[in-house]
């Protein structure tokens, strides 16, 4: 359906903590690492694996995929957090978070922005290029 509608864009949210997830093969990892956060990082960094093998697959196509980081955004998130954490995390809302609508930019600007017409398999944060941990670009993950 993309295809056939094209030009179509994919956009695919994934976060900076990717740069936290370490391991060598999606297939393998390291069993005594399943902390939630681990967790997190883990599934943020497939989220930016699949993006570049989508954008792989669907090149020529007229179907582009991006991914992004969307910042950190006052949300209700830390409810799941332990108290610890808490201090840390609220210190951070209030001085450098996003508000919803500035974590939804990224988003909106890949999704419809002219600037990025025809860019593919790209990783993004505020609303331009950003780098991508060493070996989340290893199609062999």
């Amino acid at each position: 359906l993309l295809k056939q509608s094209a030009p179509s864009r994919i956009v695919i949210v994934a976060s900076i903590m990717h740069h936290f997830a370490y391991f060598n093969n999606f297939n393998n990892p390291n069993p005594t690492s399943y902390i939630p956060v681990y967790l997190y990082c883990l599934s943020k960094r497939a989220n930016i694996a699949f993006t570049l093998e989508l954008a792989r697959r669907l090149k020529g196509t007229g179907v582009t995929a991006n991914c992004l980081h969307p910042g950190f955004v006052r949300t209700n998130i830390e409810r799941h957090f332990p108290a610890i954490c808490l201090i840390g995390w609220k210190l951070g809302r209030l001085t450098f978070f996003k508000t919803v609508e500035q974590g939804a930019e990224t988003t909106i600007y890949l999704a419809v922005s002219d600037q990025v017409e025809g860019v593919s398999g790209k990783y993004f944060a505020d609303c331009r290029e950003a780098w991508l941990a060493g070996r989340t670009k290893d199609p062999g993950l």
